[in-house]
């Protein structure tokens, strides 16, 4: 008769670590993809950080906070029509459904880096803490991207017309 509670004891040890594994494995369900931050022009203090966050897992989650040592202040934003007007907004999160993706670019959602410390040129690398709805912390670098700006071109016109 002794040997049973130990028994028990080992079944509810052995339970726990594969509860343990069970959530260790759903880490690897967010996957972080083309992560980038726009080089901001000389003297502003303020840039976006862009990527696409892809959920494998089989339930929904939150993008809940992000933070970076490169800016004082570091909130999620979308852009919204607003009677007509294009307006930046805080968010409280941004959802990534089950199975899906949610991409963070420019006019959309996205994470705005307001103060910065330094000045980023081409090429940096910025750490980013994306923290998630389910506990989840995900630790990236945003390699630093000049985004060329194109002006819509009307639909008679072709590109040899915009030659001097």
């Amino acid at each position: 008769m002794k040997g049973k509670p130990m028994h028990r004891k080992t079944i509810a040890l052995l339970f726990g670590i594969v509860l343990s594994f069970a959530a260790s494995a759903s880490d690897g369900e967010l996957a972080i993809h083309d992560p980038y931050v726009r080089l901001a022009p000389p003297g502003i203090k303020t840039t976006g950080a862009f990527m696409v966050i892809a959920n494998a897992g089989g339930k929904d989650v939150t993008l809940v906070e992000a933070e970076s040592p490169v800016a004082q202040t570091v909130q999620l934003h979308n852009h919204i029509n607003e009677n007509g007007v294009m307006k930046m907004r805080q968010v409280s999160g941004i959802d990534i459904k089950a199975n899906a993706q949610a991409e963070l670019k420019p006019g959309s959602y996205h994470i705005m880096l307001i103060d910065l410390n330094k000045e980023l040129t081409e090429g940096d690398l910025v750490p980013i803490t994306l923290k998630f709805s389910d506990g989840q912390k995900k630790v990236i670098e945003a390699p630093v991207r000049k985004l060329q700006m194109t002006m819509p071109m009307g639909k008679d016109m072709k590109p040899e017309d915009m030659k001097h």
